[in-house]
């Protein structure tokens, strides 16, 4: 499956899609600004879709998945936490990052 975008979702989104500059001159390059979603909708969001590329509060554009099924082979998946309309702290879903030394259990027997 595809990476989507907020922005690029259509009517399942729609609502919540604006854009400041509709009015803007032709020559102006428009923005699309979506407006935060709750924790639910980004819940659903993500499961729906399986993985997504969403931002948040600011911050640059971040794969979501739904599980560690849409990471590749090396990779695992750590549940993310972002801000959301409604809550600070939204469970969304997962990353996809390769581990590092400090994921290992080096103590296991």
């Amino acid at each position: 499956m595809k990476p989507v975008t907020l922005a690029v979702l259509g009517s399942a989104l729609a609502p919540l899609l604006t854009s400041p500059f509709a009015l803007a001159p032709a020559m102006a390059q428009p923005r699309t600004q979506t407006a935060r979603p709750t924790c639910v909708e980004a819940m659903a969001l993500v499961k729906a879709e399986g993985a997504a590329t969403l931002s948040f509060g600011g911050r640059p554009p971040e794969r979501f998945v739904r599980d560690r099924s849409f990471c590749e082979l090396t990779e695992i998946a750590e549940l993310r936490f972002v801000p959301t309309r409604d809550n600070p702290q939204c469970p969304i879903g997962y990353r996809c990052r390769e581990p590092d030394y400090g994921d290992w259990n080096w103590d296991a027997n």
